[in-house]
């Protein structure tokens, strides 16, 4: 079903903290508070600090997750033929840097964004800025609770602030 969903990007990580525990003290709750940045680790960790969680469903689409899923096979097909690389391309990162650059080839967050309602130039900007370091929070919210969120995230300092529907 969908649903509104309140976006807003940050200059960078400390702001954007800020902001999601601030959304969090609203009541929302950890799994509807999806944040994503430059990269997956990064946005784990703001993830675990605010008690939100990575923003992987905003970020890459089903396509990209396949994808990313189908490398992670490729790879282990690999460490089977060649003894000796394998275990450390399937138990180290690079094994999750390959699934993560597949995925956002194919995914691309500007194409979700743009679904979601953004006009296609600024999905392409906010895109942009994060794989410059700004961070996205997606606030998944009822019609209800929209307006609040949104000006709560205004007030955090957010650069934009945007309303989409998802679903």
């Amino acid at each position: 079903m969908s649903h509104p969903l309140v976006l807003a990007l940050f200059a960078d990580r400390p702001s954007a903290s800020a902001a999601a525990r601030l959304v969090r003290e609203l009541g929302v709750d950890s799994a509807d508070l999806s944040i994503v940045a430059r990269t997956h680790a990064d946005e784990g960790a703001l993830a675990r600090s605010v008690d939100g969680t990575p923003g992987v469903e905003i970020e890459d689409s089903r396509l990209g997750w396949a994808l990313g899923e189908l490398s992670g096979h490729v790879l282990a097909a690999i460490a089977v033929v060649l003894p000796g690389i394998g275990p450390l391309v399937t138990a180290g990162p690079l094994g999750a840097e390959l699934g993560e650059m597949i995925g956002h080839a194919a995914g691309g967050l500007a194409g979700t964004l743009e679904k979601a309602g953004l006009s296609r130039a600024q999905a392409a900007a906010w895109q942009s800025q994060i794989e410059a370091g700004s961070v996205l929070l997606g606030v998944h919210s009822t019609l209800e609770d929209a307006l609040r969120v949104r000006q709560s995230l205004e007030r955090s300092g957010a650069a934009e602030v945007a309303m989409a529907t998802w679903g």
